[in-house]
């Protein structure tokens, strides 16, 4: 009886250990196989590194236009040597009309990718859009219905650039971008003189740097620092004609009112 006693114990304790060992081996081989999951999403990518080095590096960039830029969600092509599609402008701006003069100031706003190009957005893009405000319409009698505001959209000051690429887009850097772009958009800024011109006080052009708008400026200089308003407005304040450019939307908007060719008064809310 003992010895049949033991027996069994000496079986459970064998099952016991069997079973504790294919559990713990059923442990190691999860923690691999999660480890290797783990190694396989952190796999590096070269084409979406690429293009998140080129999204950090070019947006919110601040260029200068060379060439005329038209409206249009198409905006203008250039080729992986850096050269302009005439034609294609020219049709652009004769269909949709101009955008940005030559020495316009821009600010690139979104980067798009596909496989063999980019598309380059300035200053919120070419395409007149309606601002969630405007589809907002009031129910009324008779099942008819009001929209909120009946004032026209802002005009459209924006662009677009199609780059196509020189091979593949992990191969391209930000500064053969702006080295192909550099027939269409100067990043050195040169074109602004107003930054350049003895006459101009120091504190002027470093607020053109910073994107900034002070007392003294002229138009040039407003323009060179924030690009195109949204809006203007002309008014007759204490018998003196003045013209407010009005930048952005409520809630945060700035006011720059001019006096003959100076600003007089920045308001930002």
């Amino acid at each position: 009886m003992t010895a049949l006693v033991g027996a069994t114990r000496f079986h459970e304790s064998r099952v016991g250990g069997f079973r504790l060992g294919a559990m713990l081996g059923c442990a190691v081989l999860l923690c691999g196989l999660g480890a290797n999951g783990i190694a396989a999403k952190e796999k590096k990518d070269p084409a979406r590194d690429a293009r998140i080095a080129l999204i950090r590096a070019l947006s919110r960039e601040i260029a200068v236009t060379k060439v005329a830029l038209p409206r249009g969600k198409k905006g203008i092509f250039v080729d992986a040597q850096g050269k302009l599609d005439q034609a294609k402008s020219q049709e652009e701006v004769r269909r949709n009309g101009l955008a940005l003069k030559p020495g316009t100031p821009v600010q690139i706003t979104k980067l798009e990718f596909k496989s063999d190009q980019m598309k380059i957005e300035l200053n919120g893009g070419g395409k007149q859009s309606k601002k969630w405000y405007e589809r907002i319409q009031i129910g009324g009698m008779g099942g008819t219905t009001t929209p909120i505001t009946t004032e026209p959209s802002a005009p459209v000051y924006g662009s677009a650039i199609t780059l196509a690429f020189p091979g593949k887009v992990d191969s391209v850097t930000p500064e053969q971008v702006k080295k192909l772009l550099a027939g269409i958009l100067d990043f050195e800024r040169h074109s602004p003189t107003v930054l350049y011109s003895p006459e101009v006080p120091p504190e002027i052009k470093q607020a053109i740097k910073n994107h900034q708008v002070i007392l003294g400026m002229d138009r040039d200089a407003v323009l060179s620092s924030r690009g195109p308003p949204d809006r203007k407005v002309r008014e007759t304040r204490d018998g003196v004609e003045q013209e407010d450019w009005i930048y952005g939307l409520p809630p945060n908007v700035l006011f720059v009112t001019f006096d003959v060719d100076k600003v007089v008064r920045v308001k930002q809310y």
